[in-house]
């Protein structure tokens, strides 16, 4: 069909339409259009790994072709997690009719459109570019291979991806931006409820600590994600087929997660390990030991290198830091520990542990280049001081 044709070079096209209407300086403009051709070679070599071997990704478009107008209105407004997944692609799969391959591009766009969130936060927030074994930090740490290769195909990942970075820029400024946030609220929802109620819970604390928003602002914002969180726990329950929000129906909950997960299969089986050493492993693995592949190995660079700076970070003035930094990386580092808390519960393979992961990476990422940023600054601070 001619849409397969023109379809991957209207996409091509609008990642770098979309760089230019952003109002940044050029040598932004011109590191985002890298990172656009970057991010959409891992779009095409998602396309192909999961041709090669199989995944959710297939079915999702597969399944979308073959439904109604009835079953989209159903599966969107009613249902989530794959049914909600399966109804998002229904108008690009089916309405516009692309096939697999363009429908992969369309959403390694989707991806893209989140790092240009992440970029302007970055640009608004962290004053400072500091350099690392005199390696600039920014924009460095967006081109990690696995940051792109699990938000550049078809699945929920990809969309979970977009709506936090929805969520978090739209929060820079709630009172302009809420469509924003709302939007990305609900369409986490609709995929995974139960990270849309981290992620409230993650920005509600902040709010409730945050010394630099007024009393009425935090208590008005706090009524309202309360309210919201309040509204979309019975469907969290309900998505973990818990009846109650308890510490042993959770462990229940966890513990059936994990035996579900490590039939996905993996050369390294985590169920058995203490809860310290799971969330450990959650955030810096795998490793050089557990490598078993290409893709293992690089991923073991990049957790080399994030555990290096995160040592660093930790070394830093941590608290001092954190009470620091601006609100929306406050958010997301938070949003970045209570995942790593919860999620780490249920993995009990190294395969989902990187997909599942990227989703909080940012809040790392952001949270390290502001510890630098931070670090740096108070230096300079400290020699104007002994200059003076």
């Amino acid at each position: 069909m001619l849409i397969n044709l023109l379809t991957p070079i209207f996409i091509f096209a609008l990642g770098f339409l979309l760089v230019a209407s952003i109002k940044i300086g050029k040598k932004d403009k011109r590191y985002l259009n890298l990172l656009w051709i970057y991010h959409l070679l891992f779009s095409i070599f998602y396309y192909f790994y999961v041709l090669y071997k199989g995944g959710d990704a297939f079915g999702y478009w597969a399944n979308a072709k073959e439904m109604t107008s009835a079953d989209f209105m159903d599966s969107f407004s009613g249902s989530q997690g794959t049914e909600f997944m399966v109804a998002l692609n229904y108008i690009p799969a089916n309405l516009i009719g692309m096939n697999f391959f363009t429908n992969s591009l369309f959403f390694g766009l989707l991806g893209f459109i989140a790092f240009t969130f992440l970029y302007r936060i970055c640009l608004q927030t962290i004053p400072y570019n500091s350099k690392f074994f005199k390696f600039r930090l920014f924009p460095l740490l967006f081109f990690l291979p696995n940051l792109h290769f699990w938000s550049s195909g078809v699945g929920k990942d990809t969309m979970l991806f977009l709506c936090i970075s929805i969520v978090a820029y739209g929060f820079m400024r709630i009172s302009k931006r809420f469509p924003l946030v709302l939007i990305g609220l609900l369409l986490s929802y609709g995929i995974r409820p139960h990270v849309t109620l981290i992620l409230l819970v993650s920005f509600g604390f902040v709010y409730v600590i945050n010394g630099k928003i007024s009393v009425l602002q935090r208590i008005f914002l706090v009524i309202c994600l309360s309210v919201v969180a309040g509204l979309i726990l019975p469907s969290v329950l309900e998505f973990t087929k818990m009846d109650e929000l308890s510490i042993e129906d959770f462990e229940e909950f966890s513990d059936s997660l994990a035996t579900g997960l490590s039939e996905a299969g993996s050369s390294t089986d985590l169920s058995s390990y203490p809860y310290p050493l799971k969330v450990l492993t959650f955030l810096y693995r795998p490793f050089f030991f557990d490598s078993n592949g290409i893709p293992a190995v690089v991923a073991s660079f990049e957790n080399l290198l994030l555990l290096l700076l995160s040592i660093r970070v930790i070394r830093s003035r941590f608290f001092a830091t954190f009470k620091a930094a601006p609100f929306v990386i406050q958010g997301l580092f938070l949003f970045f520990i209570m995942g790593a808390l919860v999620f780490s519960m249920s993995m009990s393979n190294l395969g989902i542990i990187l997909r599942q992961r990227n989703m909080f990476l940012p809040g790392l990422i952001l949270f390290i280049l502001w510890s630098f940023s931070y670090t740096t600054k108070q230096k300079l601070i400290s020699k104007k001081r002994g200059n003076g």
